[in-house]
Order: structure tokens, then C-alpha cells, then sequence
């Protein structure tokens, strides 16, 4: 157990629950070392049955237990500066769920005192590069079999919204990860976004705008669209088409279960991001895990956080002026130049 990576983790609740579970099964060479939640019982639950674990009230208190070597910050969004300058000041390297922090504002100071560090400690847990198909796409869009990308057409929809979701929260949470990819596949920053809003869906609750259909600008002069769908009834789903030059490429079909029965013939429908992308969540992690290991910070880092909170908060003040805005970002510190995009 002494060279495996002790990985304390901030947060038990539904994604938090999910990552320790994926370090103590899944994932090769790390082990829960600590876990911290302001409810110590739902993190006793969920860390049941794990051998040499601490569990903790307070994130300092787990970033302080014996054995911890790194942090896996899955705990709330405005948890998330404060836990990360307090992993950096003990020097420890972090993979933290999206939002890196929810405001710009906050992710560029996790910025600058990486940079004040000289170093990367951060991956930001953009989960769908690490996804198969998106990873496929990335590299043709890479090549020069399709040409130069002119337009995604991006498609992102779940059965319900949980209770308090917000119609800037469509943006912001949701289409984040839309966010993430466009930039990531394309190699080009978003730099203006418009949001349109169609008659909102009967099933979704009283005064949330559902659904939009979000316009982002890029850099390279391409047009990324977003249909974003929370309330949608029926699945989850996340589909990209990348129109290039000289042809196509289309991901996120279904791939699941097609059960036949007399007369009848239905396909399955994931229903959580947790089933669509739990391979992707695993590779993520393990690639955390080994780069870690080798003393080394890969994948996307405390950069693509801030671009993507920027991003973000341009594209609510959009939907709240119904005005097409501009995406200002602060210039980007030599420390990320050449990171993995």
C-alpha cells in the first residue's frame, strides 16, 4: 500500500461517492487516503468497507491525514478555490471537478498562484476528453482528412433538472462542457456567444428558460452551436457534428441495448451523465493517477477552468440582454503554453 498514490478526497456526495468508489475498484495504482464532507456520516457511508481510510468534517483536516499524497476536489463549486490554494500551499497536485470556481474572478486567482508556484498542480476534470468517441474526433479534427472545421452542432439534453437549477445554470453548468470540447477540438478560443430562447418546454419549472440554443464564436472564425435541454423527459444525451471543409463527423449516437420483443423493438437511453460517461470518468482518473505518480500534471489544467468560466459568465449575460457578447479573457501566463489542449 506504500507506493500507491493516497488520494484524499473533498466531497461524498453524488459525484464524490462515485470517485471513491472509482479509486478504491476501478483505478490502478491509488487509494483513498482521507475523505472530507461536512456530513462526516453520508462520507462514512460511502467510504464503507475501505481499509486505512480517515474521514474529516473539514478539507483541512483531510488534506493534513496521514498518507495524503494527492486531492480529488468533488465537493461544491464555491468549496473549490479555497480547497485548491490550500492543496497548492502543502504543494500537492489536484484533479477538481468543473467548475474550476465558479466566477472568473476566483478561477484566475487559482491562476496566478499556480503561476506564483512556477508550476502546474491542477487538472481540471473536463471529463469528455478522456471519452472515446470524443477523442476520436479530436484527433481526425486534427488531421487533414476533413479540412479546415467550419461549424459544431452540439446537442445536450437531460431528463429532468434537480430542484433550484437556475436558467443561468443551463450555461454555466450544463453547457460548460460544451464550452471545454469546443475549444479542445477546434484549438481555438470562444470569443463571442448569443443565446437564443425558444418558448420554454411545459415540463420545465415555473420561470427557468428551457431550452436554449446557444451561438459561440471562435477565434479561428468557426460557429459552434449549442441546443441545450434539461427537462427534455426521456434521456440523457450529448451528440457533436463537426462540418468541415471536405466532409463530416458525427458522435454521440446510441450505442446502448436494443431489446426486441414481440412486435416491438426499443433502444435504451442512458439517463445520467454517470452511465453515458463512466468510462470516460475512469480513463480521467487513471490518467490522473499515473501522470501523479510520474511527478507530472497532464490533461486539461487551472487555465481551461478560468477560459471556460469566462466563457461562461459571457454567455449569462447574454441570455440575460438577449444581446450577442463578447468574451474579454485576461492574456494567458507562459506557464500554460504547450499544455495539453
Amino acid at each position: 500500500m506504500g507506493d500507491l498514490l493516497g488520494v484524499a478526497v473533498l466531497g461524498a456526495g453524488h459525484m464524490g461517492a462515485d470517485h471513491i468508489r472509482r479509486l478504491d475498484r476501478v483505478v490502478n495504482g491509488a487509494r483513498v487516503a482521507a475523505v472530507a464532507d461536512p456530513d462526516t456520516e453520508r462520507a462514512k457511508e460511502a467510504t464503507a468497507g475501505i481499509d486505512g481510510v480517515s474521514v474529516h468534517a473539514e478539507a483541512e483536516a483531510a488534506l493534513a491525514a496521514p498518507g495524503v499524497n494527492a486531492v480529488l476536489i468533488a465537493s461544491p463549486g464555491p468549496a473549490h478555490e479555497e480547497a485548491l490554494l490550500a492543496a497548492f500551499a502543502r504543494g500537492l497536485p489536484v484533479l477538481c471537478e468543473k467548475p474550476l470556481v465558479p466566477d472568473s474572478a476566483g478561477a484566475l486567482r487559482v491562476v496566478e498562484a499556480e503561476v506564483r508556484l512556477g508550476r502546474r498542480l491542477t487538472q481540471t476534470g473536463f471529463m469528455r476528453r478522456y471519452d472515446t468517441e470524443y477523442a476520436r474526433l479530436k484527433s481526425l479534427l486534427d488531421g487533414d482528412r476533413l479540412g479546415r472545421p467550419l461549424m459544431l452542432h452540439c446537442t445536450h439534453r437531460n431528463v429532468s433538472s434537480p430542484p433550484g437549477f437556475t436558467s443561468a445554470m443551463l450555461i454555466n453548468s450544463s453547457v460548460s462542457h460544451e464550452i471545454d470540447a469546443a475549444r479542445w477540438l477546434l484549438g481555438q478560443e470562444l470569443t463571442a456567444v448569443t443565446v437564443l430562447r425558444p418558448g420554454s418546454s411545459a415540463h420545465a419549472p415555473a420561470g427557468l428558460v428551457d431550452p436554449q440554443f446557444v451561438v459561440f464564436e471562435t477565434s479561428g472564425g468557426a460557429l459552434v452551436d449549442v441546443e441545450v435541454f434539461v427537462n427534455c423527459g426521456f434521456g440523457y444525451q450529448v451528440r457533436c457534428e463537426a462540418v468541415c471543409e471536405r466532409g463530416g463527423a458525427r458522435i454521440g449516437e446510441e450505442h446502448s441495448m436494443v431489446v426486441t420483443t414481440a412486435g416491438d423493438a426499443r433502444s435504451e437511453v442512458p439517463q445520467d451523465y454517470l452511465v453515458r460517461f463512466a468510462d470516460a470518468y475512469d480513463r480521467e482518473v487513471q490518467a490522473w493517477v499515473d501522470a501523479t505518480r510520474r511527478g507530472r500534471v497532464t490533461g486539461p489544467g487551472a487555465w481551461d477552468g478560468y477560459a471556460a468560466s469566462v466563457v461562461a459568465e459571457a454567455g449569462v449575460r447574454a441570455l440575460e440582454s438577449g444581446a450577442r457578447t463578447s468574451v474579454e479573457q485576461a492574456p494567458r501566463p507562459e506557464l500554460y503554453d504547450g499544455a495539453h489542449r
